[in-house]
């Protein structure tokens, strides 16, 4: 009998994996501990292997796609086995005539062509859709309407106000007639393509036009026909053309930063062929404009009440022209749970921050004498790690987990330290880091972060963890925040150690320091408590034998 393999929860935090690769392809044979693929959770990619024997009959998600856990992610079987029902029952996209057939004879049938046939929107009704003023818009808000219903609307005129993500921009009509209806009231508003407004001859039943369907894809109007002005926008240009004369007394239509442009540049609005709806002249065509020869030759007349002759229009600017590009990357499991839960952390936990300098000068000497034992490699992060965890077991109210009803001491101290790696953040956890000595610390830290790094870290390597340090002074960085690494309370952000004037003894001598920065989360750690850790943390750094006692 086929056995449906879904999905597996390869980590408590999991929600969704991803099918990095497939090791085995659809008619395979498979035994018991082969290994199916290669899944990508929200922490690692690990190897998952099957626990049936047969064939690979079906795989239901594809590499490089991911899925909630307990979706089908394959099927094993019999060869030539039958698994209709179980992808029907998997939620897979199986084909059903059943459901197809019925509506086809109802259709058939006369009572329910009748009832079934669209109306036509009237001719001349036009049905206006709030349009995409901009790239990244999703949703508009009328911020003003400047017709009412009943109003008379010629080609140009400017029905509305519309507040985009990014501005709040003038709308205008691309058709004459009246306003029969606004879909959407002032200050309210709608996804984009939501009913807008109808324009229309006068005495047009509007209800009946709201529950007409288009009979033909010719009379549905789209979204492009409605929005018109959507292309011109992103380049940050309104649709309040303004309109200006040629020497002939030929109306000319421009778009009033490409006027603005065309006026910086001295080019003739008169010289220069629109490429926007209906001839408009836009940016664009302003940027792309080369003057002929005769236009950079003709003289200047001076006018009659002018003192001097008028100076000559300045050269034309070059400016750059180049070729807009862009690649999406599908994001990866690791970066999608990074982006979530940092979200998470980040609106629910109420962030605060404290920052102090610590003197480095004892730490870098201590260091420089224990690094010249034998077989002996202490960073200043381990030390960091060191003295947080002898913190921490002095201030327990820090090595907390708060939830809604209770907070939860924690009386082990396992300290995460953040790791960067190709594909985002991830965080070993050393578990009992106040046990550990600091040659352990070191040995630790560098083997977890080196196998963080290829991806060898188990879950359970990176869970668990009571308080998280973060630390890019190897890269120059003087001093930062962190976000909290839920369910956390602090997280620690280290700095560069630097060389500095400081005041010793009443005099300015050279000195090192060094800038931590605890971000709290004030639910369970007051501005005391957090004062009062960095405090002993500070005493520790500061006199590092104390960490050796």
């Amino acid at each position: 009998m086929a056995e449906v393999i879904n999905m597996p929860r390869l980590s408590d935090t999991m929600e969704e994996g991803t099918v990095a690769k497939w090791l085995k392809n659809v008619g395979d044979k498979i035994e018991e501990g082969d290994i199916l693929a290669e899944i990508e959770t929200d922490k690692a990619t690990m190897e998952f292997e099957s626990f049936h024997e047969g064939t690979l009959l079906h795989i239901g998600i594809a590499e490089g796609d991911g899925a909630p856990v307990d979706s089908l992610l394959a099927i094993i079987g019999e060869e030539g086995e039958d698994i209709s029902s179980l992808l029907e029952g998997g939620g897979t996209t199986a084909p059903k005539e059943e459901p197809s057939e019925a509506p086809t004879e109802d259709s058939n049938s006369s009572g329910s062509a009748d009832d079934s046939a669209p109306v036509e929107i009237p001719e001349g009704v036009e049905i206006i859709k709030m349009p995409r003023l901009s790239d990244t818009m999703e949703e508009g808000t009328v911020a003003t309407w400047l017709k009412k219903v009943g109003d008379a609307v010629e080609e140009g005129d400017i029905l509305a106000e519309i507040e985009t993500d990014k501005a709040t921009m003038e709308f205008e009509s691309f058709y004459s007639g009246t306003l029969l209806h606004i879909g959407i009231a002032e200050g309210e508003g709608a996804p984009v393509d939501s009913l807008l407004a109808v324009i229309g001859p006068e005495g047009t039943d509007v209800d009946a036009v709201l529950k007409a369907k288009p009979g033909s894809e010719a009379q549905q109007p789209t979204s492009e026909e409605n929005a018109k002005v959507a292309a011109e926008p992103t380049e940050k240009e309104t649709s309040n053309d303004v309109t200006t004369s040629s020497s002939d007394g030929n109306r000319i239509f421009a778009s009033p930063l490409a006027k603005k442009i065309a006026a910086d540049k001295g080019v003739n609005l008169a010289d220069v062929s629109g490429s926007g709806d209906g001839g408009r002249i836009i940016k664009r065509d302003i940027e792309n404009y080369k003057p002929s020869a005769a236009a950079t030759s003709a003289p200047v007349k001076a006018s009659s009440d002018t003192v001097s002759a008028a100076p000559a229009a300045a050269a034309p600017i070059n400016l750059p022209v180049g070729e807009e590009g862009s690649e999406e990357v599908k994001n990866s499991q690791m970066r999608k749970v990074i982006a979530r839960r940092l979200s998470e952390s980040k609106f629910s936990a109420p962030h605060y921050y404290l920052t102090i300098e610590v003197d480095m000068d004892n730490a870098k000497a201590s260091r420089a004498q224990i690094n010249a034992l034998p077989e002996t490699k202490v960073s200043f992060n381990d030390m960091v790690l060191k003295a947080c965890a002898m913190a921490l077991k002095k201030h327990p109210q820090v090595n907390t987990t708060w939830s809604d009803d209770v907070t939860k001491y924690n009386h082990h101290i396992h300290i995460g330290v953040a790791v960067a790696v190709d594909d985002g953040l991830v965080v070993p956890v050393l578990k009992f880091t106040d046990q550990m000595s600091l040659t352990q610390i070191g040995g630790a830290v560098k083997d977890m972060a080196g196998r963080a790094r290829s991806k060898k870290l188990t879950p359970a390597e990176m869970d668990g963890s009571t308080f998280t340090v973060s630390n890019l002074g190897m890269f120059g960085i003087l001093e930062f925040t962190s976000i909290i690494n839920q369910p956390n309370s602090a997280i620690l952000s280290v700095g560069a150690i630097v060389e500095k004037p400081v005041v010793k003894n009443g005099e300015i001598v050279v000195g090192s320091t060094m800038k931590v920065t605890l971000a709290c989360d004030h639910r369970t750690v007051d501005g005391a408590t957090g004062a009062q850790f960095l405090q002993t943390l500070r005493a520790y750094l500061e006199n590092p034998v104390t960490m050796l006692a």
